[in-house]
């Protein structure tokens, strides 16, 4: 068949339909995922359509491929190194039977059956990141006007929620010991880790930290360059300003290299694991170092609307995943309903005797 004076091949391979045409010095080559020749026709006339116009204004339906290729042109030079590495990985590896199809061409069976492709190597976890990352292409084409709406709807899988690790209060001073030994006198580690634990930071926002942002008057400290792009001050607790102090300088990275070059991310795992082992704490890592920073604001009454602006979260409910659950201060709570009920104390399960009783 011809299309505008182009040629659009039709050919079989097996039972299925192939189409393959040429446009603007381009190779056009793809399957239809047809047996019928009429229905595989139509999806050969629809993909040179769409071809067409992305050659002409760029504004054409995209392949899931093209898709990712184009968000991380866009977003390379502004979003996180690390999203867009979660972004690029999924086009790398992920995108299975549907990487060349259209996206308008994407449909809820469609997507599932891929999902189903991901789970085959993955778990449950790994696919709800995997439609995360689907939804966030998807709905960015259609913030851009490529497509009318979200071509498929599919909710995420339930996943059994494991608790996760914080850094218990009375390891806290024996682990940042650990740290410090085996940093010795190498000075990055080491004030990262309290950046993170004290301020809440990121390790990202440790890398990039400078000494300008620190007001040593006012006591607090604003992160200059952030995930969400903010600028709140945070609150500098007075053990972490007298270790900082003798370090200070007027202006530049708080953590620098030898060299002069900025620390790479994951710089601080290795030396977290080995504190880890060394006084049997669990599994502590740069991210939980700062869900343990929220969850004692947490328990220290602090309310969940300031931790969230110290966390620097746009959405409450991220800051809500940050925090675990103690179920002393639950305990806690309960006898202060108790008493304020006016139920009195009752007798401890183990059978001890009350204290009227004792005496």
């Amino acid at each position: 068949m011809r299309r505008d004076g182009i040629r659009v091949n039709l050919f079989r391979v097996g039972h299925v339909w192939h189409y393959r045409f040429q446009l603007e010095g381009a190779r056009v080559q793809r399957s239809t995922r047809e047996t019928d020749r009429q229905r595989a026709a139509q999806v050969a006339e629809r993909a040179f359509r769409h071809a067409k116009l992305w050659a002409r204004n760029g504004k054409a339906i995209p392949t899931l491929r093209q898709l990712v290729e184009q968000w991380i042109t866009i977003h390379a030079p502004t979003a996180s190194k690390a999203h867009v590495k979660v972004v690029e990985t999924f086009g790398r590896l992920h995108l299975y039977e549907i990487g060349d199809a259209l996206i308008d061409e994407l449909s809820t069976d469609r997507v599932e059956l891929a999902r189903v492709r991901h789970l085959e190597t993955h778990a449950p976890v790994s696919a709800n990141q995997w439609l995360k990352v689907m939804r966030l292409l998807c709905n960015w084409a259609v913030r851009r006007g490529i497509l009318p709406a979200m071509p498929f709807h599919l909710r995420g899988l339930k996943v059994q929620k494991k608790p996760r690790a914080i850094l218990p209060v009375k390891l806290a001073q024996d682990w940042l010991a650990a740290i410090d030994e085996r940093e010795g006198e190498r000075d990055a580690v080491r004030t990262a880790v309290r950046l993170m634990l004290g301020l809440g930071l990121r390790e990202s926002e440790t890398i990039s930290a400078r000494w300008e942002w620190l007001d040593v008057e006012r006591r607090i400290y604003t992160p200059g360059r952030t995930k969400g792009r903010e600028a709140d001050p945070i609150p500098v607790p007075g053990w972490l300003l007298d270790y900082l102090m003798p370090k200070r300088l007027p202006a530049g990275q708080i953590l620098v290299k030898p060299n002069g070059k900025p620390y790479a991310a994951g710089f601080t795992r290795t030396a977290m694991l080995a504190a880890n082992q060394a006084v049997g704490a669990p599994h502590i890592t740069a991210h939980r170092l700062r869900g343990t920073f929220a969850t004692l604001l947490s328990e220290s009454g602090v309310p969940v609307q300031s931790i969230q602006r110290a966390l620097r979260h746009k959405n409450l409910t991220t800051t809500a995943a940050y925090l675990e659950v103690n179920m002393d201060t639950v305990a806690q709570g309960q006898r202060h309903i108790a008493e304020k009920i006016g139920f009195g104390l009752h007798p401890p399960t183990s059978g001890a005797p009350m204290a009227n009783e004792a005496a």
